[in-house]
């Protein structure tokens, strides 16, 4: 928690340093050009990735399957167009990074691997624990009951 705190106050500095740099290379006009057209370029490409994402998130509903693959799509879609809307170049690069379907589907492989391992681990965890316990299955009384109204 504290590196994301780290980075999060430390990446305004850094985006601000490469402006300053780009800025003075090539000049004031050109990188306030290129800042607005990234976010223009940004808003196009998130118009256009969100509807072609939702039309394939709503064909897997229709066939009555679960569209997780569609629906981190879109979370990354949205946090990639959201980085090409900020100003400066480092977030524009993750931006693109983000909507480019061949690096939005390698994000989504290794988020899904990780979310499979985490799983494994607690899951592993929690069967050590009931082994540890004793318990290999939960306390159930079995009985049946009658209703008495007065």
């Amino acid at each position: 928690m504290r590196a994301f705190f780290f980075l999060f106050l430390l990446f305004p500095l850094i985006e601000l340093a490469v402006l300053i740099k780009v800025g003075s290379a090539i000049g004031v006009l050109p990188t306030l050009l290129l800042i607005v057209g990234s976010a223009v370029l940004g808003s196009v490409l998130l118009r256009v990735a969100g509807v072609a994402t939702a039309f394939r998130a709503r064909e897997r509903l229709a066939r009555g399957e679960v569209p997780e693959e569609e629906m981190l799509e879109g979370l990354l879609i949205a946090v990639g167009g959201g980085l090409l809307l900020l100003p400066g170049f480092i977030s524009d690069v993750f931006g693109l990074l983000c909507l480019i379907p061949f690096t939005r589907r390698l994000f989504i492989r290794r988020l899904l691997q990780r979310a499979r391992e985490q799983a494994m681990r607690q899951r592993a965890f929690a069967d050590d624990l009931a082994a540890r316990t004793g318990q290999t299955r939960p306390n159930v009384i079995e009985g049946e009951y009658e209703r008495r109204d007065r």
